[in-house]
């Protein structure tokens, strides 16, 4: 299902090195079949695979200033060298491994989507997300 999805083809395109990224934000999600649709995939990159996406694109600051990112495929594929303030080095041994990717705990997703809704972001899409999490979790 992961490898059939356009952006994840797109991603494994850009040969980084596998064991240098995560995939965070929503990708755990779709990843664990409780999301049917994403809007891109956030890969948190360190290493050799930050050092590649340099190679790939120019680094801005990503949207929430968190990070700094680097956008391809017209925004299917955005690469960060950090998540809130992790960097990948710190996500990637936590990481649960699904087709082959690395993806974020969903643990963590909902932490991070509950800390995000807490700070006064209240996007539909993150309650959604939360609801889910916690139903999939217990």
């Amino acid at each position: 299902m992961v490898r059939e999805h356009l952006f994840f083809r797109q991603l494994l395109s850009l040969n980084l090195p596998a064991d240098d990224y995560v995939i965070a934000g929503s990708g755990p999600l779709f990843a664990h079949g409780l999301r049917r649709d994403i809007g891109d995939v956030d890969v948190v990159a360190g290493g050799a695979a930050w050092g590649k996406a340099l190679e790939l694109g120019h680094p801005k600051a990503a949207p929430l200033g968190y990070a700094q990112h680097i956008v391809l495929f017209d925004g299917a594929v955005e690469i960060l060298d950090s998540w809130f303030g992790h960097p990948a080095d710190r996500l990637i041994p936590e990481a649960e491994i699904i087709e082959g990717f690395r993806f974020m705990p969903l643990r963590w997703v909902l932490e991070w989507k509950m800390k995000f809704m807490a700070n006064g972001v209240r996007r539909e899409k993150d309650q959604r997300d939360v609801a889910l999490m916690r139903q999939y979790l217990q």
